[in-house]
């Protein structure tokens, strides 16, 4: 079975259903497989500065996932990405973790990700 690497920005449109019935169908795959996120995932999103009930249901989320931490894998990776590219650090530990793991990349933001050799990306928007 496919592993998945969910993206910060996908969370949230998973959480006001703004894809189509493939794309959450995708999305549901993902998160009832207990989610994989990267520690940057799991600190932009417990920095939301949202309502009480989507602040619940982000802390949910969150305790519910795998919080992929920065081994030493996702810094060989992450360093090889910044060198060679013109990559955020928050994005290149993203990808770092997903090209660590062998996991595919969940995210609606392909133009920080797609020119990455060796990183497999879905978008759920795109389904």
């Amino acid at each position: 079975m496919e592993q998945y690497l969910i993206d910060t920005n996908v969370v949230s449109d998973y959480f006001s259903a703004s894809f189509s019935a493939a794309g959450m169908a995708l999305m549901d795959v993902a998160i009832d497989a207990t989610p994989n996120i990267s520690i940057i995932t799991q600190i932009e999103l417990l920095c939301w500065n949202t309502d009480a009930a989507t602040t619940q249901n982000i802390q949910n989320f969150v305790a519910d996932s795998a919080v992929l931490d920065i081994s030493p894998d996702v810094i060989a990776q992450c360093v090889a990405l910044r060198k060679g590219k013109k990559i955020k650090t928050p994005d290149a530990i993203i990808a770092g973790t997903a090209l660590a793991y062998g996991y595919t990349l969940i995210t609606g933001n392909e133009k920080d990700f797609g020119f990455i050799n060796g990183l497999k990306i879905v978008n759920p928007h795109k389904f």
